[in-house]
This record gives structure tokens, sequence and C-alpha cells, in this order.
């Protein structure tokens, strides 16, 4: 219960913090003038606030809800990164990857329990959202689920949601930050001349999810790239 009530505080602080990043991008917005592609983001001190301000949106939302997939694709339609904003799964069938103790310890399994991996890219159009690492227990499975993972590529999301889940995060990390740290008793760092360099891996949540009866089956890592902010910058529609 502890835990559940801190990630609700965190994510409505989440929630919080892109409204004030927002107003201090339309206060940046009348100094700095933008022009930017689909996918390019300028490095000025807006560009990075709106940077900042979009990942807390994101990160909030992937917390306020149980399904990263279905979150994806609101994401994928609201910012018309496809034209059609389905969330598909890429899978690497030949990954390998043993389950991490501590994720065996929090599925509250033995050595001798089965678990089985999936590795995907979860992917809207051309664009390559976030990268998931999946142990989950085909013990507390249907047949039929287990059926569709073992032979489909559909995202793990969609086939267990008949056991009405819950996400339980365990942690929830942003690997870059566009602002520095101390930025706001320090300022904002300069203008650069080259757009904006984001790297390959943006945020990263750890989590379990639940079945109904409050039952793990699945232990996740899930690492969202650069890809999600693969449109142009908010003042570069105006």
């Amino acid at each position: 219960m502890r835990h559940r009530f801190a990630s609700r505080r965190s994510a409505a602080w989440s929630c919080r913090m892109p409204r004030r990043l927002r107003a201090l991008a339309l206060v940046l917005g009348a100094l700095v003038p933008i022009l930017a592609t689909a996918g390019e983001w300028p490095d000025t001190p807006l560009a990075r606030t709106e940077a900042l301000a979009l990942l807390q949106t994101l990160n909030a939302d992937l917390l306020g809800h149980p399904s990263a997939t279905l979150t994806l694709e609101r994401w994928c339609g609201s910012h018309q990164l496809a034209a059609r904003p389905t969330v598909v799964a890429r899978r690497d069938r030949t990954a390998s990857k043993p389950l991490p103790e501590d994720l065996r310890r929090a599925l509250g399994i033995d050595a001798g329990t089965p678990v089985r991996y999936r590795r995907v890219q979860l992917a809207c159009g051309d664009h390559v959202l976030s990268e998931a690492d999946n142990w989950y227990l085909p013990g507390r499975l249907t047949a039929a689920m287990n059926q569709a993972l073992d032979h489909s590529d559909t995202p793990f999301g969609k086939v267990v949601a008949p056991l009405h889940f819950r996400r339980h995060t365990l942690s929830a990390r942003l690997l870059w930050s566009p602002l520095p740290s101390g930025w706001d008793m320090h300022g904002l760092p300069a203008a650069g001349k080259q757009p904006l360099v984001l790297p390959h891996q943006l945020l990263q949540h750890r989590a379990l999810l639940e079945d109904a009866q409050g039952h793990p089956f699945s232990a996740l890592v899930e690492t969202f790239t650069e890809q999600v902010l693969a449109f142009p910058p908010p003042t570069a529609r105006e």
C-alpha cells in the first residue's frame, strides 16, 4: 500500500513538472527562434526545456497506466509518429538472458520455477519506441496465452489483458536529462549551433505485472528510446 501511494505521488509530481517547464519554455520562446524538422531538435534552452517536459509527461503516463503498449500507442497517435498508431512487437527469438536475482525475489519464486524470456522492440510505424526484457511465468498464464506468446509477435500486454493486470513499478529512471543538474540555480546551457544530440536510451522502468488477485506473473525492464521524441518541438508547429 505504501509503495502504491508513493507511485501515485511520484506520478502526480511528474504531471505537475511539465506545466512548470512549459511556463519556462513560453518565456524562452519569446527570445529564441525555433526552426526544426521532424525528429530534429535544435540545441537551444527552449528546445531542451520542452524535451524535458515531454519526457516527464511520458513518464507520468507510463506510471499511471498498467500497459506500456497502450500508453505508447496513445503517445504515437497524439504526436503523429505514424499514419496508423498501432504498436507492434518485434521479437528477437534468438535472445536469451537470465532472470536477475532481485527480480526473482520480487516474483517470489525459487530457482526451480519455470521462467520464459521475451526480448522485443515495441515499434509504431518506423519508430522503435522501447526495448523490453520480459521474464514471465507460464504456469500463471492460460494455455491460450502461452500459445500466443510462443508463436506470435503480439505485444505481451495485449496477450495477457484478460488477466486485468496491474503494473507495480519498482523503479523509474530518467537515463538522460536535456538540462544539466543544477540548471535551476546556475542557469540554462547556451544554445549550440548543431542539432540537439539525443542518446539512444532516455528512460527506463523496472516493473512487475500482477493479476487481479495480486499475484506477480511477469518482470519487465523497459527502456524507452530517443524515437519517442521523433517529432518537431512544440514551438516548431507555430
